[in-house]
């Protein structure tokens, strides 16, 4: 399945939801924007980087276009109120959009050199970043709005699935609510990851679905980060960063790694 097809059936599936909408296609970027018809906010979906998870995964169209569906329906002309909106902080890379395509600005606050912090309502099926003009509606200071999302954040279960390989320990947080990288923000979570770990503990949020915990004990650990990073950033349809994060206890500094052992996965096969 080529790009063009893969665009072609999200809109074909699209137009089965009884919505009002228009879509653009940028061909140079391999990006499709869809927009309601009455206030033109809308959403733009990376198709390369989801067309390559597509291949693996075939329920991922359907999920593309839940998303958008329910992004799009939230995104009409509705009011918040403040007593029933549960927000959450979430960590996108810092090239991420700093406005709304009309301009306002999002609350955004600097994390590490490579990622910052926006904040987000929830609605179950779907979020939206919060702006200024939101934060207004809400008639919340960005203070209060910050100690709610990172209580709310604290509140969040954390369930880990745990592999090992060639005596390294990876930990994977994958709870596909929006929130998995978010996780990072727990620093109650971080230091009782940290109290376990033999070696050192790496962090890394390729992307907003997955959190990954390494406990590298030895020098093959570092390259099976590495090589993990790479996979899931380029598979994950909001991508964050490629580089993982070492953790003290007091801070997060990126940690640069060139991987070398390729077939680790083999690896471990053989030795099973």
């Amino acid at each position: 399945m080529n790009i063009y097809k893969f665009k072609n059936l999200i809109i074909e599936k699209l137009n089965e939801k009884n919505l009002e909408f228009k879509e653009k296609f940028d061909r140079e970027e391999e990006t499709l924007r869809v927009e309601r018809t009455d206030n033109g906010k809308g959403i733009t979906v990376a198709l390369s980087k989801a067309l390559t998870k597509a291949k693996n995964d075939g329920s991922l169209i359907d999920e593309i276009v839940y998303y958008i569906d329910e992004s799009l329906r939230r995104m009409g002309e509705e009011s918040i109120d403040p007593k029933d909106a549960m927000v959450y902080p979430v960590i996108r890379a810092t090239s991420f959009p700093t406005e709304t395509k009309d301009g306002k600005h999002f609350i955004v606050e600097a994390h590490t050199n490579e990622t910052n912090i926006y904040y987000a309502i929830d609605f179950e099926k779907s979020y939206r970043l919060i702006d200024e003009s939101l934060l207004e509606e809400m008639s919340m200071s960005k203070e209060d709005m910050k100690v709610l999302a990172n209580n709310n954040l604290k509140n969040l279960k954390i369930d880990l699935k745990k592999e090992t390989i060639q005596e390294n320990d990876f930990y994977f947080v994958n709870h596909n609510d929006g929130y998995d990288a978010s996780r990072i923000l727990n620093v109650d979570f971080l230091n009782d990851m940290l109290s376990q770990t033999e070696g050192e503990m790496l962090v890394g949020l390729p992307h907003q679905d997955v959190l990954i915990i390494a406990d590298c004990k030895n020098n093959v650990g570092y390259d099976i980060m590495a090589q993990m990073m790479m996979q899931y950033f380029a598979e994950g349809l909001t991508p964050i960063t490629s580089l993982s994060f070492s953790y003290d206890g007091d801070k997060l500094q990126p940690v640069f790694i060139l991987g070398k052992q390729r077939n680790y996965n083999k690896k471990k096969n053989d030795e099973e």
